[in-house]
């Protein structure tokens, strides 16, 4: 396919290259994303937790690479057998938007999205999707001449995981793919797409490879760590640990239907995939565990993405998730509710850093508010506000994406110094 085919058509650039840059161009979006500054600056933003002193958890940065790995060979897989899936699959678009799907995400991850949700009720709100989306259609650098990173009409749609606008779904109040500001480029990414509020494939297999990797590789790092007590749900005459886990999470989302109406099914799919695993003991680190933890996890990730088909029905493709196989992964990702997210140790953390997100709001949103005190602010960022006029909502948008743009040891320092607590060299740029 060519440049001006519509799927790849790009908001700004509106005739193909002539420089003989030879990619095509789903991969000249990718190498975009690799490249941006955005896509970095994940090596310094929490997956789940931060990481433990002398262990090695996933961050941001190598969850999205491991996520980019799977959603290509979901890609490849599905065209080996579909070649006529061309059309509605190119695996160098999933690879871009599994790059790109987690750009948004600030620091300290949930617990700030939140926060910053909460600080900027009155002006649009803040999720980490939308923020993503507004990160490569207008945040993001790549030439002087337009906004963002100017990827195609394909790329753009494969991010979206919930495309929609603030409250454009009643099934996800809380969550939407791009804000009102960006309005145009989303209108622009989803013309002639499957419907409303509805998925491309790539999207689809973005959002797989996603789960599939969060349920993975993330239950690997905390069995590791000691946090997560793999070999005791694996336990057969010993069921205790398992039937603990199963009542926290039926407790815990009891108002979930798909939960509340499944749960011997997802019982059956969580103890039959835990029968598979290979360690009776405690992780220690020698070499059978390092290999056996390394074949089990291995062989997860060929059974999730041998869990996708793709149908065609009436001349329309759609994605097929193997049912069981979902409920296993369903039931992965519980397990850092559990043993993680839910722990004492964790929520006494995350206050700490709900005060740090709101302290920093404040002080830059009262800076804002003068100009002679615009100097706390990067160079590019007073750049923003001088193009804002007195529109206090554009202002306070200018705020919420500074911050959501700091790496976590750039918000501790940050804080520490604007708040008195940590000075540092006033010869130390913290931000640029």
């Amino acid at each position: 396919m060519g440049d001006l085919t519509f799927r790849h058509i790009r908001l700004h650039e509106k005739r193909p290259r002539s420089d003989g840059d030879d990619r095509t161009p789903a991969q000249r979006d990718r190498d975009r994303v690799l490249y941006s500054s955005a896509f970095r600056r994940l090596g310094e933003v929490t997956q789940v937790v931060s990481p433990l002193k002398g262990h090695v958890v996933h961050n941001r940065l190598t969850h999205s690479l491991r996520v980019a790995q799977v959603g290509r060979r979901l890609a490849e897989k599905l065209l080996k057998r579909s070649r006529d899936a061309e059309s509605v699959v190119d695996p160098d678009i999933v690879e871009c938007a599994c790059l790109a799907h987690d750009l948004g995400h600030p620091p300290f991850g949930h617990c700030a999205e939140e926060k910053l949700n909460e600080l900027a009720e009155s002006f649009g709100g803040f999720e980490g999707n939308a923020q993503s989306f507004r990160i490569l259609t207008e945040l993001a650098f790549r030439s002087e001449d337009y906004r963002g990173l100017d990827l195609t009409r394909a790329s753009l749609a494969a991010v979206l995981k919930y495309p929609w606008l603030k409250g454009g779904n009643s099934e996800y109040p809380k969550k939407w793919g791009a804000y009102e500001s960006e309005r145009r480029d989303f209108d622009f990414a989803i013309e002639n797409g499957p419907g409303p509020n509805n998925r491309t494939i790539e999207a689809e297999l973005m959002d797989w490879a996603d789960d599939v990797t969060y349920a993975v590789h993330d239950i690997e790092d905390f069995y590791r760590a000691g946090r997560v007590p793999l070999n005791l749900l694996a336990k057969v005459r010993d069921p205790r640990e398992r039937q603990r886990f199963f009542t926290d999470v039926f407790e815990r989302r009891a108002d979930k239907l798909s939960f509340a109406n499944n749960q011997d099914a997802l019982k059956e799919a969580f103890t039959d995939v835990m029968l598979l695993f290979p360690i009776e003991d405690a992780y220690t680190g020698e070499r059978s565990h390092r290999a056996a933890l390394r074949s089990f996890t291995g062989n997860l990730i060929g059974r999730y993405i041998n869990a996708i088909s793709l149908e065609k029905t009436n001349g329309t493709w759609s994605v097929k998730r193997d049912a069981s196989l979902e409920m296993e992964v369903n039931m992965f990702k519980e397990l850092i509710w559990t043993y993680i997210i839910e722990a004492p140790s964790l929520a006494t953390q995350q206050h700490g850093q709900r005060r740090i997100i709101e302290d920093l709001f404040e002080i830059y949103r009262t800076a804002a508010a003068k100009e002679k005190t615009w100097t706390l602010f990067p160079a590019y960022y007073r750049e923003r506000l001088a193009g804002c006029g007195s529109d206090s909502q554009k202002i306070n948008r200018v705020c919420v994406d500074l911050i959501a743009s700091l790496t976590e040891n750039q918000t501790i320092a940050i804080h520490g110094r604007l708040t008195g607590h940590q000075l540092g060299s006033s010869l130390e740029d913290l931000l640029l």
